[in-house]
């Protein structure tokens, strides 16, 4: 039996080997062509991809409409002349030039660097600069590189180009350039993908979003990001499942529709794309279809996995990695075997070995607190995530590490006291970081949505004792400001880094101010958190990179 056959999480122990993962593609380890695994060999009548634009409209292409598109899009490029090796930018939401250059790309032997759409110029250029692209696919001219803009001429241009291609790249050919979600001041370095990494996303596939042959998968992230790439675009077309693409700004109320309509049996989004979902109050409105569901991105609150789970009729089940590593911890969606436990990461993919070191060095024992670390070659490699593992072999995320707090000797969880606050029905979305503080060294500060807007001090006071009940009386906000958004990366991830560094920016304002103003006291301290403290806590911090996708 193939392993796409077997479903329970004790076959996955028994049958899965790096062999048998081979044996579900057509190529070998020395030719092997990502657009032939994903497009080509698929029956050509088959659905592939749908697409839900955030305006209402629908698009819908099969395999073989896809295949002959990428194969125009593979020819157009040996007329503009670019070759073997050399970088295709794509700056374009999921459509279908974007799938055509995307896979077009791959199958003619250049390297597809998709981009996210609204990155701003310092970014888009800083990008440029890194993989310097032979030609780029976008909405517009982008100025630094030579733009084809995918408009209506260029469709008529590629369809008088032949609709077949054959591929002929190596295994270990270079195929992908992908950016992370970072920040122009500190550009992350693009990681490469080369052909055979199609094989290895299979297990992620396999194991943590439960993909097998026949799925109606839907993944909203942006293809311009590993999770909707890799794991909502690649690894589930490749298993020869039908996709579901969003395109535009993430709607909740949309998203819902879209869920019943397409009729989506596997779902697989970030935590924020659930909580939208949950806030929009819409959900009870629809019928679901939906079998296996999973989350990343971040920790998913308490009440939205109960969310999840009464309006799926599933469990939500975590699926966790990073760049760096790929995944390495999932809930195996789909395994009957393998009941969830609430607010678990799951237990190692197959063929994988996690664990959690101490800061010693030495690796913890059950249920103590370490870094979470992934076995690489003779060494454990870092995740800069905490955690804990229970004795059933259930891992779990205790947050960043430098998303802990520690307060006059108390050691705090940022992701804890997040899970807390969510409970509170005035609270939409919070984030909580350390802050300086003379007295205790850190205290925590959380950064609030609410739709009930503040007066006075009565809704801070009635969070911080909401906290306090649940926590414990040393665990909870000392300040809290009320914003209008909470800054997030293009992936749909709370920015946390954005708001340590906004506060660090607001510190050595109130300094400078201070040693200017002749005696005038600093507005630090509890004061600087009310609602009426200054300009940016009445307006509301509005420094979100992206949205999620």
């Amino acid at each position: 039996m193939r392993l796409t056959e077997h479903t329970r999480y004790a076959d996955a122990k028994i049958h899965f080997s790096r062999s048998a993962l081979w044996e579900l593609v057509d190529g070998s380890r020395e030719r092997l062509n990502i657009a032939h695994e994903c497009v080509d060999r698929h029956p050509p009548e088959r659905t592939a991809v749908r697409i839900a634009f955030a305006d209402g409209r629908d698009e819908a292409y099969t395999f073989g409409e896809i295949a002959a598109w990428s194969s125009r899009f593979a020819h157009f490029l040996g007329r503009e002349g670019v070759g073997a090796g050399e970088r295709v930018a794509i700056f374009l939401e999921p459509s279908l030039p974007f799938y055509v250059a995307l896979f077009g790309a791959m199958k003619a032997g250049a390297v597809a660097v998709p981009m996210f759409t609204l990155l701003g110029s310092d970014a888009i250029a800083a990008r440029i600069d890194d993989c310097r692209p032979s030609l780029a696919l976008a909405g517009a001219p982008l100025g630094r590189v030579r733009t084809v803009v995918a408009d209506d001429g260029f469709l008529a241009a590629l369809a008088r180009e032949p609709g077949e291609f054959e591929a002929a790249t190596a295994a270990s050919d270079m195929a992908m350039y992908q950016y992370t979600s970072g920040t122009t001041r500190a550009l992350p370095e693009a990681v490469r993908h080369r052909h055979r990494a199609i094989v290895t996303v299979l297990i992620a596939g396999l194991y943590a979003t439960g993909v097998r042959p026949g799925d109606r998968f839907c993944c909203p992230s942006s293809p311009a990001w590993g999770h909707g790439l890799w794991h909502g675009t690649l690894g589930p077309l490749a298993l020869g499942a039908e996709i579901t693409a969003w395109s535009g700004r993430f709607d909740p109320v949309r998203m819902l529709a879209v869920l019943e309509d397409y009729r989506i049996t596997n779902l697989s989004a970030a935590a924020t794309h659930y909580r939208m979902m949950k806030n929009c109050g819409t959900a009870g409105d629809h019928r679901f279809g939906i079998e296996k569901l999973s989350f990343t991105g971040e920790p998913i609150d308490s009440d939205t996995a109960q969310f999840a789970e009464r309006t799926f009729g599933r469990a939500v089940r975590s699926m966790y990695g990073t760049t760096e590593v790929g995944v390495i911890l999932g809930g195996y969606p789909g395994a009957a075997d393998l009941p969830m436990r609430p607010g678990s990461l799951g237990k190692p993919m197959p063929g994988v070995e996690v664990a959690i070191r101490e800061a010693s060095g030495r690796i913890a024992a059950t249920d103590a607190a370490g870094e979470i670390v992934v076995r690489r070659g003779d060494g454990w490699f870092p995740t800069k995530d905490l955690g804990r593992v229970d004795e059933d072999g259930f891992f779990y995320h205790g947050g960043r590490a430098d998303d802990v707090i520690i307060s006059a000797g108390w050691t705090m969880s940022a992701v804890e006291i997040e899970d807390a606050l969510l409970r509170h029905p005035d609270v939409s979305e919070v984030a909580v970081i350390g802050v300086p503080d003379e007295l205790r060294g850190q205290v925590a500060k959380a950064f609030v949505v609410s739709d009930r807007r503040p007066g006075g001090d009565s809704l801070e006071a009635e969070i911080q004792a909401f906290a306090r009940a649940r926590l414990g009386q040393h665990e909870y906000p000392r300040r809290i400001e009320f914003v209008g958004e909470l800054p997030k990366t293009p992936a749909g991830k709370v920015n946390r880094k954005a708001l340590r560094e906004r506060e660090v920016t607001v510190a050595d304002g109130e300094r400078l101010r201070t040693s200017r103003g002749a005696g005038e006291p600093a507005r630090g301290g509890r004061n600087a958190s009310r609602p009426d403290a200054g300009p940016a806590a009445r307006e509301g911090t509005r420094q979100t990179e992206g949205r999620p996708e």
